[in-house]
């Protein structure tokens, strides 16, 4: 059953009527269209700009999707505008291209015991509306969702046979789960009408239980068992206080499973649940003081491997499943870990690693021997990786003591003070860590910029009291912490504290749009991307399927004393705070943080007096996916930030 609900308030629509009348009339303003691109008072890129950009934009990456077999790899890479998906035969063989849309392809997985067929999912300008398809090696693929239907959460059963999945209609809150007999679409019905961020997790051996997950925030999430024949559910581990869980598979047996949680802990551990008598049994280290991030068994239950997410970097470790004993590790550069996954056969594990002076590329490991061999070596784009700068770690007091950590990327060499660009992270619950960035290198190499990249409280990986230390009427908290990073840049003698620029999309963005109005004495401007500028009408627009999962961060905005902090806190009832110019850059296809949150900043900022840039694509949504927007809005950010830091010296 698809549910359906209302799209965006009219009340807004009202509310931005006569804004954007004024808008529209204000000679002030110089707009011009280049594409699917909407630009407002963005100047010309010249030619050296836009040269200087080009070795940055144009390295390339490697994700690892799934094993095609036991013998080929199915990766995602961008060899034109958009990533599309490629078979990898073997170690450092040719990328075979197999889909070619103007669209990204968002996800696949190989279908099992196949080493020629899997699915995969695509939306529509960034709609997030996304729709699933089966395809084989050559030929076309064939559709097997809903139109007007967003799916995601895709599992199969062991033998390949069933596929089951999470799908929601527009504007409503509530995911049903879906089950499919593979390759016949007119098989496809409702195995379970869920409620809120309900989603299927894993098949039992059998192919008759699936494990489901139910998502309230996070720190709280609930379990079941659905046997599928009858509909039943059983809720796995019942507990009267939250817990978080992630992730989940049954044990070869289908005697236990496996997931991640921070039941009894400040973090997130691998544990496994007996389903007989619902004992937990720890797998990682108990007194581990970081987050279990991703796991994953062999098929046959010889081999486990889970990653530990140490500050930001990624450790992984691989033990005998029956034994507990370690086999040889992999030797893995520091990075960031992407993927995690046995072959079919079990005698290979994939490794997908980001690392900040390299780009996003696919390994495999042999157990046996503990051999690490490398599948994809992505393209630089003509960069000089040995010049690349590794970030920093450090660390800084906040406001109330807390202490806040922080990557810190800087040029080469520095002459003097150099300008700082605060990079923030979305989420809330989000994680900065060190990956490669090529904007960050060349904001170092190209601006001689220092960027910093905190993770403010309510970021993920520090523990469950550290991300709830800005939830509800606590927001404004994390935005104090970036006052003390400003603070703590004051007493840096190589940083230029009347040069700094803060940076951030989604959650960032609101982030960005808050300091710029609780410090523009102290700061140079603003670069807003798809942020949140008024909380009430955020919540009252965002897609149905968001909603309550937003409340439960943000706090809820039909509770009156909510809606008074958000009043007090929201940027848009803030506009006359912000003195310094501001860049908004919007995907017209948001879902998230739909293109209305960006007009009307952009209209009250300006009807204050305020300097504002304004880039809008017509094709992209929450963020700039395709190389041709992501170009544009790169070569745009330059001149703002040359301008600014010229300008504050």
């Amino acid at each position: 059953m698809i549910r359906r609900g209302i799209l965006l308030s009219c009340a807004v629509g009202a509310l931005l009527a006569a804004p954007m009348a004024t808008l529209a009339a204000d000679p002030a303003v110089d707009k011009r269209v280049v594409g699917t691109l909407t630009l407002e008072n963005v100047p010309q890129t010249p030619a050296a700009v836009r040269e200087a950009l080009r070795r940055y934009q144009n390295a390339r990456s490697a994700g690892f999707q799934s094993w095609l077999g036991d013998d080929a790899m199915l990766i995602s890479t961008r060899f034109g505008q958009t990533s599309q998906l490629h078979r990898v035969a073997a170690p450092g063989a040719a990328r075979e291209q197999l889909t070619f849309f103007d669209e990204p392809v968002a996800g696949a997985e190989a279908v099992p015991g196949s080493s020629d067929h899997f699915i995969f999912s695509k939306d529509t300008g960034g709609d997030e509306y996304f729709q699933g398809y089966m395809a084989g090696l050559t030929g076309p693929e064939v559709a097997f969702t809903e139109p007007g239907t967003r799916n995601q959460s895709m599992v199969f059963s062991k033998d390949g046979r069933t596929l089951a999945w999470a799908r929601v209609g527009k504007g409503d809150p509530d995911y049903d789960v879906v089950v499919m007999t593979v390759g016949d679409p007119a098989s496809r019905r409702v195995a379970f009408e869920g409620t809120g961020a309900t989603a299927p997790i894993a098949f039992s051996p059998d192919g008759k239980t699936l494990l489901l997950g139910r998502y309230f925030s996070a720190v709280s999430s609930k379990y079941w068992l659905l046997d599928i024949a009858s509909g039943k559910t059983t809720e796995l581990n019942p507990s009267k206080t939250p817990v978080s869980y992630d992730g989940g598979q049954f044990t070869p047996d289908g005697k236990a499973v496996l997931l991640l949680s921070d039941q009894g802990s400040d973090f997130k551990r691998l544990v496994a649940i007996d389903l007989a008598s619902g004992r937990i049994t720890p797998v990682s280290p108990p007194d581990l003081t970081w987050d279990v991030e991703r796991f994953d068994l062999s098929d046959d239950g010889a081999l486990l491997a889970y990653s530990v997410n140490e500050g930001g970097r990624s450790r992984v470790v691989v033990q005998g499943w029956r034994t507990r004993q370690a086999v040889p590790q992999p030797e893995l550069p520091v990075g960031v870990l992407t993927a995690l996954e046995f072959s079919p056969d079990g005698k290979r594990l994939a490794i997908g690693l980001n690392a900040a002076t390299s780009p996003a590329d696919v390994w495999s490991f042999d157990p046996a021997d503990g051999k690490l061999t490398r599948w994809t070596a992505s393209e630089a784009g003509g960069l000089d990786l040995s010049a690349l700068r590794e970030p920093k770690l450090v660390s800084f007091k906040s406001f109330d003591g807390l202490t806040v950590p922080a990557w810190v990327y800087k040029p080469a060499k520095i002459d003097g003070k150099a300008p700082v660009i605060i990079d923030i992270h979305g989420g809330p619950e989000g994680q900065d860590r060190p990956g490669f960035n090529t904007r960050r290198q060349y904001w170092a190499a190209e601006l001689g910029a220092v960027t910093i990249a905190p993770n403010v409280r309510g970021s993920d990986g520090y523990g469950k009291r550290y991300i709830q230390l800005d939830n509800g009427p606590l927001r404004q908290n994390s935005v104090r912490d970036i006052g003390a990073l400003l603070d703590w840049i004051a007493t840096q003698p190589d940083l230029d504290k009347d040069r700094v620029v803060v940076y951030g999309g989604s959650y960032g963005g609101f982030m960005v749009l808050a300091s710029l109005a609780a410090y523009s004495d102290r700061l140079a401007g603003a670069i807003d991307i798809v942020g949140i500028s008024n909380f009430e009408t955020f919540l009252t627009n965002t897609e149905g399927y968001r909603r309550d999962l937003r409340r439960a961060e943000y706090g809820d905005e039909r509770d009156p004393k909510m809606k008074a902090v958000f009043d007090q806190i929201s940027p848009l009832n803030l506009t006359a705070q912000m003195t310094k110019p501001l860049f908004v850059i919007q995907g017209r296809n948001d879902p998230r943080v739909p293109w209305t949150e960006a007009e009307q900043i952009v209209a009250a900022v300006r009807g204050q007096g305020g300097e504002v840039w304004y880039m809008l694509a017509g094709d992209e949504g929450h963020g700039f996916r395709k190389k041709q927007n992501i170009d544009a809005q790169r070569e745009a950010e330059t001149l703002f930030l040359q301008k600014l830091f010229s300008g504050a010296r």
